[in-house]
């Protein structure tokens, strides 16, 4: 059976080429338009969607991209996506936030370009394809193929600057892995809330936490909250704060803006277990929504999405701590 797949290219690393020098930049034509248009199980409609440096998108270049899949359903098997590795993953959680079609959606770009001695993104775009066209992915969100892995939109980060196996899974691991003849599953994504946005708007700034903030800088007062809609801190350990950064934090909340928390740490997740001044507990109680195993990127656009679609109060917080 042939299977009819929908490609949306965005541009990236996996479009461009470097010159003598080794400087990377856009080429006026994909490499990618002229990859697996033979192959004889698959029906591909391509697209040149977007030709830009991940780096230069939006949510609402985001959006545009689920509209597309969205008014195209019924239409196709599967939908691949390449796109620059930047900001893949949050591209990625978004699209696995919106409520697509369950066909496989695929996203995979490239950490090296096309001329580059081992680009890796005709292997990437290919294995893409195989996923999109295989029937058990149909059930597992949004995925990204990389390197012969293949991860879940929602816990997937990229880990290294240059490294073709930048893309990894902390925690919980891939969801499976891409063989030479067969594609083996693990495991499946979790059921997630799904929305129907017809725009998304909103300022929602991240803060990293250290050690000593607010002790001379007062980075949090200077947030103007009359022109944020929200924040999302990155804590410190499971969920904690110094104690000038967490009154600056209440400050906030008490006129109005939503604050969401995450950990600065790579692995495990946040929560609130320390009830010092600054503390998790502490936090928690006074109003802060602790969001489990998402990086802050993440945590930004599930913040922004929320907000977009008009949750607020109870709502709101059930929905960032589910």
């Amino acid at each position: 059976m042939i299977k009819k797949i929908l490609v949306l290219h965005t541009g990236g690393t996996i479009s461009m080429s470097a010159d003598d020098d080794g400087k990377v930049s856009q080429n006026a034509d994909n490499p990618m338009n002229h990859v697996g248009l033979d192959l004889d199980n698959l029906a591909l409609t391509v697209l040149d969607f977007f030709n830009i440096p991940s780096p230069h998108i939006t949510p609402y270049h985001m959006l545009d991209i689920y509209k597309k899949i969205k008014e195209t359903a019924g239409q196709y098997d599967g939908v691949v996506i390449t796109h620059g590795t930047d900001t893949l993953e949050e591209t990625a959680y978004f699209l696995d936030t919106m409520n697509v079609p369950e066909i496989p959606i695929v996203i995979t770009g490239a950490m090296r370009s096309s001329n580059e001695l081992g680009s890796d993104g005709v292997y990437n775009y290919l294995s893409a394809l195989r996923v999109a066209s295989n029937d058990k992915a149909a059930d597992k969100g949004v995925l990204v193929v990389m390197n012969d892995e293949i991860h879940a939109a929602k816990y997937v980060t990229k880990t290294h600057t240059t490294n073709v196996a930048t893309f990894q899974t902390p925690t919980h691991g891939p969801l499976g892995i891409i063989m030479k003849h067969d594609i083996l599953w693990f495991k499946t994504a979790e059921p997630r809330v799904r929305f129907d946005l017809k725009q998304i708007t909103g300022t929602v700034p991240i803060i990293k936490a250290y050690a000593g903030m607010g002790i001379g800088d007062g980075i949090i007062s200077l947030l103007a909250p009359e022109k944020i809609d929200g924040v999302v801190i990155e804590a410190l350990g499971a969920g904690n704060l110094p104690p000038l950064a967490a009154r600056e934090i209440k400050s906030l909340m008490d006129k109005g803006v939503p604050v969401v928390l995450v950990s600065r740490c790579f692995n495990g997740i946040a929560e609130p277990v320390y009830a010092y001044e600054g503390g998790g507990v502490k936090l928690q109680e006074a109003g802060v929504m602790f969001i489990k195993e998402l990086n802050a990127p993440k945590a930004r656009l599930k913040l922004l999405i929320a907000l977009s679609a008009g949750l607020e109060g109870q709502e709101l917080k059930d929905y960032i701590e589910g």
